[in-house]
C-alpha cells in the first residue's frame, strides 16, 4: 500500500506534466536534488538507480529539470519472462509514450537530445522538465527531481546571469512546501560554504524538510571525518545526513561498474574506524531506503490536502471554462439578444443599488451619482458668493445708474434685479459641470460592466457596445444640458419678490437701521455728562432729498458726486468743464449710500439663497429625468436598434485570440485535474 502511494503521486505528476512547471496547479510531494556542479549529484542518482544513464561532461550538464520516477518491478514481470534480462530494466520518457529503452546509454542520448531541443547547444537552461520513468527490480519506488547544478561563473556561450537563472529555477521547485530538499555537498569542503545547503536554508530555515547527502567522504584528509556533521553538531537538519561514496572521474573513465562501486562503498564504511559502528546508516542503499520512507510518510501526511485542493482547483477552472464558453450558446442572434438583455439588466441593477456584489469598501453605481448631487453640486452652489465679484462701490454705481436722471426716492427695484440676474447667471457653470460629472459616472458603470468575461471573449462586440452606449449618453447630454440651462434661465427671467421666503424691503430697511443705530457712538449731555437718548434716525430719510451738488465732501448729500468735485478747486468748478469720457465714483460711501447698499445686499442675499435652494433641488431632478432615467428606459431599445442586425452578428461574435488560447489552456487544466481527481478518488 505504501508503494502504491508513491505510484499515485507519480501518476499525478504525469497528469500534470503537459501543463509545464509554471502552470502546475497542485504542489505534489517530491524530492528535489540540489547542489553545486562539483558536489556529485549525478553520481548519487546513478548509484541509487544502479545504472549509468545521466549525461557527463564539463560545465552545466543538467540543463533542464529531470523528473526521475523509479518504479520497483520484480524480475520477470516486464514481459512475462524471467530469463530475458534486458527487459527487466528499462526506461520510458513521457514525451515518447510507448517507447521502451533497455539500453541505458540510449537513455542518456535521449536526455541530451531532448535538452538540446529546448536549450540549444550553447549551454542554456530551461524550466521545462524531462519526465523519465525507470522500471527495475533493483530500485525502490521513489521520485526525485534532478535540478541544474549551482554555478557562479558562466562558461562558453552561457548567459552572463547564469547564476541568477539557475538559482531562480531551483527556488521555484524547493520553495514549494511539499518539496523534500536533498542537499548534496562534498564532504571534503567546508559545510558552511555548501551552495546546496545555503539555498535550502533560505526556504527551509528550520531544516524540517531538508536531508543532507555528504559525498566524497573517502577523499577527506587523513584523520578527519564527518561524525560531528552526522550528529547534528554543525548544521543540524531534522531529516539528518547520509554519507555516501561515489565513483571518481577515473573510475568512470575506466568503466568501473556501479555494482563494484557500491561494494567498495559498503567495505569503506564497515572498515572505517569512524563509521563502522554506524555503517548500516551510511551508503547509497540506506539513502535510497530513507528517501523511500520519507517520501511515503510525506505523501501520507499531505494526500488529504492534495485531494481537497484538486477538487477546489477543478471547480475553479470549470467555472472559468463555463465563463469562457464553449461555442454552444446558440445562434448568433440569440447570443446578441442575451448579451444586450443582461447588459441592460446589470446597468439598471448597479444604478438602483440592487447588485448582489455591493462593496463595503467604496461607493459605487447610483451611490456615486447621489454623492455628486448632494455633496459636490450642493456644496458647489452654496459656495457661490454674490459679493465676491460685486463690491459696495459697484452697488452704489448701479444704484445711481438705475435711477437715471432723477435721483431715486427709495432703493430702486431695477438695481436689485440687475445685480440678482447677473449673479444668477453664475450658476450656469456649476450646473453644467454637474451634468458632466453624472455623465462620467454613467461611463464608469459602463466600464465596470464591460470587465465581465463575456466581453473579453468578444472584443468586437465589446468595442461596438461601448461605442453605441457612449454615443447614446452623449446624445442624451444635449436635452439634459438644455433643460439645466433653462432652469437657470427661468430663475433669472422672473425675479419673484413675492416669494414667501423673500425678505421684504421694509424689513431689510429696519434691520439696517438697527445695525447702524447700534454702531453710532452715544451722545453725551455736556452739562450732566450723561448719555442723551437719541430719537431713532431713519437712514433712508436722506434718500427722499435730492442730492445738492454744491455741498462739500462729507456733507449730508452723499459722497458719489462729492468725490468727483473734491479734486477740483472753485475756479474750475465755476468753469463747469464737461465730465470725462469715463466717469467713475470714488471715495468713501456716505451714511445714506452705506444704508442703501446694505439694504440692497440684504435683499440680494435673501433672494440668492432662494435660488440656491431651488437649483439644488431642481437640477438633479432634471439630470435624473433626461439622462439617468432616460438611459435606463431607452438603453435596451438603442442597443437592439444598433446591434441586433443580421449582417453584423458574425463580426460581433468573433472571438479574440486570447480567449481562444485561454480556453485551450483552461480545458487542458480541467482535463488534467479531472484525471488527477480520478487518480486520488480511490486512495484512502
Amino acid at each position: 500500500m505504501d508503494q502504491h502511494l508513491i505510484s499515485t503521486v507519480n501518476r499525478l505528476q504525469d497528469a500534470f506534466a503537459t501543463l509545464g512547471p509554471t502552470t502546475n496547479p497542485i504542489d505534489l510531494p517530491q524530492i528535489t536534488v540540489v547542489g553545486s556542479q562539483s558536489s556529485g549529484k549525478s553520481s548519487v542518482l546513478e548509484n541509487i538507480v544502479g545504472r549509468d544513464f545521466l549525461p557527463r561532461g564539463t560545465g552545466i550538464v543538467t540543463r533542464r529539470p529531470l523528473v526521475l520516477q523509479l518504479i520497483n518491478r520484480p524480475k520477470g514481470q516486464a514481459n512475462g519472462t524471467s530469463d530475458d534480462a534486458p527487459a527487466d530494466e528499462w526506461g520510458e520518457f513521457l514525451h515518447l509514450p510507448g517507447q521502451k529503452f533497455s539500453d541505458f546509454g540510449k537513455i542518456r542520448d535521449e536526455i541530451v537530445s531532448e535538452t538540446d531541443k529546448k536549450t540549444g547547444h550553447n549551454a542554456g537552461i530551461s524550466n521545462n522538465p524531462i519526465n523519465l520513468r525507470i522500471f527495475s527490480p533493483n530500485v525502490l519506488t521513489l521520485t526525485l527531481v534532478d535540478l541544474p547544478g549551482l554555478t557562479k561563473v558562466p562558461v562558453g556561450d552561457q548567459p552572463k546571469d547564469i547564476e541568477r537563472l539557475i538559482k531562480e529555477m531551483v527556488l521555484k521547485y524547493i520553495t514549494k512546501p511539499n518539496a523534500i530538499i536533498l542537499a548534496v555537498t562534498a564532504a571534503n569542503t567546508d559545510l558552511a560554504n555548501s551552495d546546496g545547503l545555503k539555498l535550502a536554508r533560505e526556504v527551509d530555515p528550520e531544516g524540517t524538510r531538508t536531508i543532507g547527502v555528504l559525498t566524497k567522504v573517502d577523499l577527506m584528509d587523513q584523520g578527519t571525518d564527518v561524525v560531528d556533521i552526522l550528529a547534528g553538531r554543525v548544521i543540524p537538519l531534522r531529516l539528518g545526513y547520509v554519507p555516501v561514496i561515489n565513483r571518481g572521474q577515473r573510475d568512470i573513465e575506466q568503466g568501473k561498474a556501479i555494482t563494484s562501486a557500491l561494494e567498495h562503498e559498503r567495505e569503506f564504511f564497515e572498515n572505517h574506524p569512524s563509521y563502522r559502528a554506524k555503517a548500516q546508516y551510511c551508503g547509497t542503499p540506506f539513502l535510497a531506503r530513507k528517501l523511500n520512507m520519507i517520501l511515503m510518510h510525506h505523501i501520507k501526511a499531505t494526500l488529504p490536502d492534495i485531494k481537497q485542493r484538486i477538487q477546489t482547483t477543478l471547480a475553479k477552472y470549470q467555472g472559468e471554462l463555463s465563463q469562457l464558453g464553449d461555442n454552444t450558446l446558440g445562434s448568433p442572434s440569440n447570443i446578441i439578444l442575451n448579451v444586450i438583455t443582461e447588459f441592460c439588466n446589470e446597468y439598471r441593477t448597479i444604478l438602483d443599488g440592487n447588485s448582489q456584489e455591493l462593496s463595503s469598501l467604496e461607493l459605487s453605481g447610483g451611490a456615486r451619482i447621489s454623492f455628486v448631487f448632494h455633496e459636490l453640486y450642493s456644496n458647489g452652489i452654496k459656495a457661490v458668493d454674490p459679493f465676491d465679484q460685486v463690491k459696495d462701490v459697484d452697488i452704489r454705481t448701479i444704484l445711481y445708474n438705475s435711477s437715471g436722471s432723477s435721483p431715486a426716492l427709495f432703493v430702486g427695484t431695477t438695481a436689485f434685479e440687475v445685480i440678482v440676474k447677473q449673479q444668477i447667471g453664475r450658476f450656469d457653470d456649476p450646473s453644467l459641470k454637474c451634468v458632466t460629472l453624472v455623465y462620467d459616472e454613467l461611463v464608469r458603470i459602463l466600464s465596470q460592466i464591460l470587465q465581465k468575461p463575456i466581453y473579453k471573449r468578444y472584443p468586437a462586440l465589446k468595442d461596438r457596445l461601448l461605442s453605441v452606449v457612449i454615443q447614446f449618453f452623449k446624445k442624451s447630454l444635449i436635452p439634459t444640458n438644455k433643460l439645466v440651462q433653462d432652469i437657470v434661465s427661468m430663475e433669472s427671467s422672473y425675479i419673484n419678490t413675492g416669494h414667501p421666503d423673500f425678505l421684504s424691503g421694509h424689513r431689510a430697511m429696519a434691520i439696517v437701521a438697527e445695525r447702524m443705530a447700534a454702531a453710532r457712538p452715544p451722545q453725551v449731555d455736556p452739562k450732566t455728562g450723561k448719555p442723551v437718548p437719541a430719537a431713532p434716525k431713519d437712514p433712508m430719510a436722506a434718500s427722499v432729498m435730492p442730492p445738492v451738488v454744491g455741498m462739500g465732501p462729507g456733507e449730508e448729500n452723499g459722497g458719489f458726486f462729492n468725490s468727483f468735485f473734491a479734486t477740483k478747486n472753485k475756479k474750475k468748478m465755476a468753469a463747469m468743464e464737461a465730465p470725462p469720457a469715463v466717469l467713475k465714483a470714488s471715495g468713501v460711501l456716505s451714511e445714506r449710500e452705506t444704508a442703501e447698499t446694505e439694504v440692497i445686499k440684504l435683499l440680494i442675499s435673501s433672494y440668492f439663497n432662494i435660488v440656491k435652494r431651488t437649483l439644488i433641488d431642481m437640477v438633479p431632478k432634471a439630470i435624473m429625468l433626461n439622462l439617468v432615467i432616460f438611459s435606463k428606459d431607452e438603453m435596451q431599445r438603442e442597443l437592439l436598434e444598433k446591434l441586433y442586425k443580421s449582417d453584423i452578428l458574425d463580426d460581433l461574435l468573433k472571438e479574440s485570440d486570447s480567449t481562444v488560447n485561454r480556453r485551450k489552456e483552461v480545458q487542458k487544466m480541467v482535463d488534467s485535474l479531472s484525471t488527477a481527481s480520478e487518480i486520488v478518488a480511490g486512495v484512502n
